[in-house]
């Protein structure tokens, strides 16, 4: 596992995972949830590696989640971890503050929360092949609903719009920009929301 300070980062991060949330409905930690004996956040970032979109940047709460997280995070990932300026803050709070930093001049950014655990590789191969070049954005779609936070985002023009000051939810905020729908097993794409959804 590779840990490093906020003012140690590079310009290479390729994807950012939301793990700053509360859990609220689920009553315990979602990342730290075990699907197959695997937590959650581990599978995800497993995923994100086998579709080469390391490194991985993390965006947590407290100090005591890097601990926690990266004990379940397979050792060969290259991780970064960041702490939220403001905890429990949101996940525009999150974007804005990783795509201001300075030092990230990565071109795309995979993004991804850390409640879809039967996410695969493919999906993020997927969406880089997807992402057209007039396009701020791509995100996945069942069909029903389209899944924000799993978007492979352009962060500079993505964040020119986030800064504004709107805090409507993203999934309207990304519908607004240039960006192309792709359409996905909605199985892959299934989060854990509360407790049913284990079942």
């Amino acid at each position: 596992m590779h840990y490093v300070d906020l003012m140690s980062f590079g310009d290479c991060m390729r994807s950012l995972i939301l793990a700053g949330g509360r859990s609220s409905r689920m009553g315990r930690d979602k990342a730290l949830i075990e699907i197959d004996g695997e937590a959650c956040i581990g599978r995800i970032a497993m995923a994100l590696a086998e579709a080469g979109r390391e490194p991985i940047r993390i965006a947590v709460a407290e100090p005591e989640d890097v601990e926690s997280y990266g004990a379940v995070i397979d050792s060969q990932i290259e991780v970064e971890w960041v702490l939220d300026a403001e905890p429990h803050s949101g996940p525009i709070e999150a974007l804005v503050e990783a795509f201001e930093d300075p030092l990230v001049e990565s071109e795309t950014i995979q993004l991804a929360p850390v409640d879809v655990p039967w996410v695969e590789s493919s999906l993020f191969l997927s969406l880089e092949d997807a992402l057209a070049s007039s396009d701020t954005l791509v995100m996945p779609s069942d069909g029903v609903w389209n899944h924000p936070l799993l978007a492979l985002v352009r962060p500079e023009l993505v964040l020119s719009r986030l800064v504004s000051g709107d805090r409507r939810p993203l999934h309207l905020q990304f519908a607004e920009m240039p960006h192309s729908i792709l359409l996905e097993d909605a199985e892959m794409l299934r989060n854990v929301n509360q407790p049913e959804d284990l079942e």
